[in-house]
């Protein structure tokens, strides 16, 4: 449990009370059931993190709505969003293992994290991780009723794969830019998990060959 649903929890249960004090407990049952979405909703469950050479973890649960090429910086990029609805775990996880080389907030709207604009045009946090021979950029991006993103690290902390690095709160988006040469692992319409969900295989053709030539190697002894 994430430490902000006890304080969300505790008020709303507080609330309720005061309220079936002073009118009826048929009045503070909205409070009540409200503290225990809050106790639902900041769940932090522990997750298996898969240790396949090169994969790429989900850094959040969700549903993958949109998978892309783009450009930044005038390079060209794999995205894959995943869109949190209230329901799913809000807890973010480094979606590979390495240091912590940016991370920039960035104000902006508070459109629906549905809508293509909000990867652009919403307030949001991106980081910059560095792992050992690929780096992954994601995006932490507030919603239509998200309205607080959270994150634990500093530039040049070291983190591990599908370690737990932030939240957003109550509804959000996030985005995962990558090499365009990774070998995808999910599809649009995927729900995936944090930190357990291989979204890509980094250095994919790179491994292979490697296969290959071990495979050779045998081979010719």
């Amino acid at each position: 449990m994430v430490r902000d649903g006890y304080y969300y929890a505790l008020t709303l249960l507080l609330a309720g009370l005061l309220i079936g004090w002073l009118a009826s407990p048929l009045w503070g049952s909205p409070a009540w059931l409200l503290g225990a979405f809050c106790l639902c909703f900041f769940r932090d469950p522990e997750r298996m993190v898969p240790e396949a050479p090169g994969a790429i973890v989900s850094p959040a649960d969700g549903k993958v709505t949109d998978i892309s090429k783009i450009l930044v910086d005038g390079a060209e990029r794999l995205r894959i969003s995943i869109f949190l609805n209230i329901f799913n775990v809000h807890v973010n996880r480094s979606p590979i293992g390495g240091v912590i080389r940016d991370v920039r907030y960035q104000k902006g709207k508070f459109l629906n994290a549905m809508d293509a604009r909000s990867a652009e045009e919403n307030e949001q946090n991106i980081v910059r991780v560095e792992g050992q021979e690929h780096t992954v950029v994601f995006k932490q991006i507030a919603g239509l009723i998200a309205r607080r993103i959270v994150f634990y690290k500093k530039v040049g902390d070291r983190v591990a794969r599908g370690e737990r690095v932030g939240l957003i709160k109550f509804g959000s988006r996030v985005d995962v830019l990558m090499e365009p040469t990774v070998q995808m692992a999910v599809k649009v319409g995927d729900h995936v998990q944090g930190a357990s969900t291989i979204l890509a295989y980094a250095n994919a053709r790179n491994e292979l060959a490697a296969a290959g030539a071990r495979t050779t190697s045998e081979g010719a002894r």
